[in-house]
């Protein structure tokens, strides 16, 4: 069972995956064309993840990797304000049919002037209107500078997600 990383492209769903995999930032500036499995192993768990990208030519895909996962890592540009709406609208139609697949939003980016806080990237994805069957989470992430160690709020991302994990097995 894997965790899928799903987000439009440019979110920085690959420089996440990355830093929770070494826990030290590698900043990603190349889009997934296609897929990127990582593999990620903690005291606590096991943990494979499936990263497809974000680019519209590859969003067919997204479902039908759903029902073979554990839950939904869904990652979203905090400072990207034109295409949150699009980010909504993605989410929904993914979950739509799942009411129980649990849901990590990353709310990444959060270092960039002009990034959405929390509660605006909340009410931006309408996550409210989510339901209230599944376990759902939201966290705001950044990838610092290159080299330099992950941010608390990625170590704070990194033992949900390991938590999860222990929990959905």
């Amino acid at each position: 069972k894997q965790i899928l990383v799903l987000g439009l492209d440019g979110a920085g769903k690959t420089s996440i995956l990355h830093s929770l995999a070494t826990n030290c930032v590698k900043r990603s500036v190349a889009p997934t064309e296609g897929f990127n499995a990582i593999c990620i192993n903690t005291e606590e768990s096991h943990m494979e993840f499936l990263e497809i990208g974000g680019s519209e030519s590859l969003r067919s895909y997204w479902k039908m990797y759903l029902p073979k996962v554990l839950f939904l890592v869904y990652v979203v540009d905090s400072a990207d304000h034109a295409r949150l709406p699009v980010a909504k609208q993605l989410l929904h139609q993914l979950i739509q049919n799942n009411s129980t697949l649990p849901v990590v939003v990353l709310a990444n980016k959060q270092d960039l002037e002009g990034a959405y806080c929390i509660t605006d990237i909340h009410d931006a994805l309408a996550l409210s209107d989510i339901g209230d069957k599944r376990k759902m989470f939201l966290i705001g992430t950044h990838v610092a500078e290159d080299g330099s160690e992950i941010s608390s709020s990625m170590k704070d991302a990194k033992e949900l997600i390991g938590q999860l994990v222990s929990e959905t097995q």
